[in-house]
């Protein structure tokens, strides 16, 4: 599903503007920033990709920024982007290609804190949210570009640092609403399927507390 990129900066506003809009409903003594920056691996659904073509099962890098609202304790809001590569397999066993794959979630996060219980600098929390998703192809595929909604949702397993960072693993799933494409009209070397993400993080807390989840 092509979306032009006036839909694109539509999107983006919309989100823009619903996330900051919505953390201006907490209470002052709860409000809590935090910006993220994590790194990792990717694995793409094969049967996204059509035929002949085939990429590695695990791929890198994975970049993801983030800037986090806690509207209490336990719940708050996030606005990310992620940047993702993928390539062939080898040139054996598909056409040689790359692409990136890049995305951007406005997303719940849950702090699991009442459900698991853990030590004081220990966190587990779940995210999940609505997002876009656009797909470039590199090298001889340049130009067959796709986009498309998505749904992610994922984990997040913190282990504080100082009062004010944290070390995190993320795991997470990233689902397409893309939908079939047709390789003739939309190009080879375009992927719309989902993907699966392992990153390693800092968390820094912009507001002073102590674990900003």
């Amino acid at each position: 599903m092509n979306i032009s990129n006036t839909r694109i900066k539509q999107l983006l506003l919309f989100l823009l503007v619903g996330f900051f809009s919505f953390s201006g409903f907490s209470q002052s003594e709860t409000n809590t920033w935090k910006a993220q920056l994590a790194v990792g691996v990717n694995s793409p659904n094969q049967s996204a990709f059509v035929a002949n073509f085939k990429a590695k099962s695990v791929n890198m890098p994975t970049v993801n920024l983030g800037l986090q609202r806690m509207f209490s304790r336990r719940l708050g809001a996030k606005l990310d982007y992620g940047f993702n590569r993928i390539s062939d397999v080898d040139n054996t066993k598909s056409p040689a290609f790359k692409l990136n794959y890049s995305r951007v979630n406005a997303q719940l996060v849950y702090d699991l804190g009442d459900v698991i219980r853990l030590s004081n600098n220990l966190a587990i929390v779940g995210h999940a949210g609505p997002g876009y998703s656009w797909v470039k192809p590199l090298g001889d595929y340049a130009g067959n570009d796709t986009s498309f909604l998505n749904l992610m949702g994922g984990l997040e397993f913190h282990y504080g640092l100082s009062r004010t960072l944290s070390l995190f693993l993320d795991a997470s799933y990233i689902y397409s609403l893309g939908g079939d494409y047709d390789p003739i009209s939309d190009g080879f070397g375009s992927f719309n399927g989902n993907l699966i993400t392992a990153t390693v993080g800092l968390s820094f807390s912009l507001s002073g507390c102590y674990f900003c989840e």
